[in-house]
């Protein structure tokens, strides 16, 4: 399988038509995602309501890992900016080679990037912020 490289992506996204062709058992999240794109529109697709448990071997490195998935993708799987700064790996644009020379020594173990709160959890811890503050 490949997978892309996005370094302006901000999550692990998996393609729901892949999940299904490569029988990976979705499991539901507690609070649909809702997915921006580039031009920070609302994807009109659909929300992120499942994530995927997979584990990824390559060139030595192997890891298992927890990915989002949205339907009406062309791709199978993202591997965004954080993921990529945290395995920080080697890649020719020439030659299109990506060599996992610098992972760091916990590769192998699980690893999830820290997610960012979605923002109704934001929204609500403000509120009680202020709430608190008005006391």
């Amino acid at each position: 399988m490949e997978a892309l490289l996005d370094s302006g992506a901000t999550g692990l996204v998996m393609s729901l038509e892949f999940a299904k062709r490569q029988d990976f058992k979705l499991k539901k999240i507690e609070r649909p995602i809702y997915v921006r794109n580039m031009d920070g529109s609302f994807n009109k697709e659909r929300l992120i309501e499942h994530t995927v448990e997979v584990s990824i071997y390559y060139q030595g490195h192997r890891e298992k890992i927890e990915i989002n998935v949205i339907g009406g993708q062309k791709w199978s799987v993202i591997l965004e900016m954080p993921w990529l700064a945290h395995h920080n790996p080697e890649i020719d644009w020439k030659t299109e080679k990506v060599r996992m020379t610098r992972c760091p020594e916990e590769c192998g173990k699980q690893w999830r990037p820290k997610q960012r709160k979605p923002g109704w959890q934001k929204q609500k811890e403000k509120e009680a912020r202020e709430e608190v503050r008005r006391k």
